[in-house]
């Protein structure tokens, strides 16, 4: 038999009451604290929270940061990235393990932020974001320009003032915030909502963007660097200016826009040209255009004046065409004499060959040869119509009329078999339509009320003529009109129209007044009690 155990002073706890109190006893001994240290491995479920260990050399502290706490962070979480984090420590009853509660994470000095932008150009710049083909020139005089900055600093100040000097024209401000935690996210939101505009809109596009701010540390400019700022600036459709910091400051937004400005005010002196030089300069090309076209008329009129010099007198063209139609009209009189002599003689050579005896003979023999082709004509003419006699009786003797009575008679016959066909067709479809018939009246019989109404029941009507479904549908006074098998009846009720709240409650009293022997109508079925 085992010996009993010796009675002991040691308290007894359970595992949920020691393992709080070590949660107490850790959470009171070191309660606010900040760690420095790498960042390891780093989780991302679901839920929105963050898990990740900070390490050193020799140690290594797991961490967590809620989800409410993720979106307040200065920076995001980076695989290597040396950090200071602030919270407090509290264990895990539920893995017996210790853990730190960061409510904030930023990194430990600048060598960290220099680290993790360098890291950060080179992945934008291995996906082509900085590429020089991807920029765009900036328009020579932009109609437009949106200024993506804070709205009470110093910097639009002094844009605004530079392109009132330089070229007024329209501004459109994008109030964002250019230092903090939602810096980034905002200059981003800037850029895609001018980007986002319609040409033709209420509020108009800009032609060209300025992303501006004054100087700063790493840190107060850290929100330029943010990986959507640098894309959406990449992205943008409208060429787009950076001008951020003093001209020793760089950001990755300088390195994605189209130009880098290295002040805000050089930024409005490189968006617009002088509106005064211009004006020069259009008064100094009007100047040139008008002596260069006054050099040019003269130049015309010299080329033009030599040219005339060199043409012949009008009188020297004309005198050889004149002095030709001389020499021809001196020869026309003769030429006229020689040909009027000419025809005379050939006048005079036709009459002596016109005589009556020539006239006579010329006649007779056109008479003997009109009479010749009448008597051809003539004979012709019998042989053609005694040819068509011939052919017309020939085929006047193949006509017969037997042919044509055979065909009437198959027509007649043809004829007196589809009339035989049509009268049976019709006689079976008014066979089928009265067979329908039959059966639709059959079904309206069995689906008529008026079936039910000679087994003893009503159907009842409100006011209205619906049929009634619903005691309250019939308040005191109101007229009903109850439909039997052999009529129609009128009835007044008397009391309200409450609902029964049992069915074993009393029914309504109604008056019946005025009987009626009318049929009742046919359609509108209502329900039937």
């Amino acid at each position: 038999m085992a010996e009993p155990t010796a009675p002991s002073n040691v308290a007894e706890y359970s595992v949920s009451d020691i393992s709080f109190s070590i949660k107490r006893t850790l959470e009171e001994s070191f309660g606010y604290v900040r760690v420095r240290g790498e960042l390891g491995r780093i989780s991302r479920p679901g839920s929105g929270h963050i898990y990740l260990d900070l390490k050193d050399d020799r140690s290594v502290l797991a961490a967590v940061i809620w989800k409410g706490a993720v979106s307040k962070l200065k920076i995001q979480p980076e695989q290597g990235l040396e950090v200071i984090a602030t919270g407090k420590v509290t264990t895990f009853p539920g893995q017996s393990k210790y853990q730190m509660v960061i409510d904030a994470l930023e990194p430990a000095g600048a060598g960290a932020l220099m680290a993790l932008l360098e890291e950060r150009k080179r992945k934008l710049a291995a996906e082509g974001l900085f590429a020089a083909e991807r920029k765009r020139p900036l328009p020579a005089l932009p109609r437009v320009i949106g200024v993506v900055t804070s709205p009470t600093g110093a910097v639009i100040r002094d844009i605004l003032h530079r392109l009132a000097d330089r070229f007024p024209l329209h501004v459109l401000v994008w109030p964002v915030r250019v230092q903090g935690e939602t810096s980034g996210a905002e200059v981003a939101n800037g850029i895609r909502g001018f980007n986002a505009l319609m040409d033709g809109g209420a509020i108009p596009r800009p032609d060209l963007i300025i992303v501006a701010r004054g100087g700063g540390s790493l840190e107060d400019l850290w929100g330029f660097n943010d990986e959507q700022v640098v894309r959406a600036a990449a992205e943008s459709a409208i060429p787009l200016i950076s001008a951020v910091g003093h001209e020793t400051d760089w950001t990755l937004i300088d390195l994605a826009a189209d130009l880098r400005a290295p002040t805000p005010t050089g930024a409005a002196e490189l968006a617009v040209p002088v509106k005064a030089e211009l004006m020069a300069a259009v008064d100094d090309l009007s100047r040139r255009l008008n002596s260069g076209l006054v050099r040019l008329v003269g130049a015309r009129r010299t080329e033009l004046r030599a040219a005339a010099a060199a043409l012949p007198v009008p009188r020297d063209l004309l005198a050889l065409p004149r002095q030709r139609f001389d020499f021809v009209s001196g020869n026309l009189e003769r030429a006229l004499t020689v040909n009027t002599r000419a025809l005379r003689t050939r006048l005079v050579r036709a009459e002596t060959l016109l005589t009556p005896t020539t006239l006579s003979r010329r006649t007779l023999q056109a008479r003997d040869r009109l009479t010749g082709l009448g008597e051809r004509q003539s004979r012709a003419l019998s042989v053609a119509v005694q040819a068509q006699k011939q052919k017309l009786t020939a085929t006047a003797s193949r006509l017969s009329p037997q042919p044509l009575t055979r065909q009437i008679r198959l027509g007649a016959e043809r004829l007196d078999n589809l009339f035989s066909r049509l009268t049976r067709a019709a006689a079976q479809a008014n066979q089928d339509r009265r067979q329908r018939l039959e059966a639709q009246e059959k079904l309206l019989k069995s689906l008529s009320y008026k079936d039910v109404l000679a087994r003893g029941y009503a159907l009842v009507r409100g006011p209205d003529g619906q049929p009634l479904r619903d005691p309250v549908d019939a308040p005191a006074g109101s007229e009903l009109s109850i439909e039997v098998a052999a009529g129609r009846l009128s009835a007044i009720v008397s009391d309200g129209g409450d609902r029964a709240p049992e069915a074993t409650a009393s029914p309504r009293k109604a008056r019946a007044v005025r009987p009626k022997a009318e049929p009742g109508p046919q359609g509108n079925q209502g329900s039937l009690f």
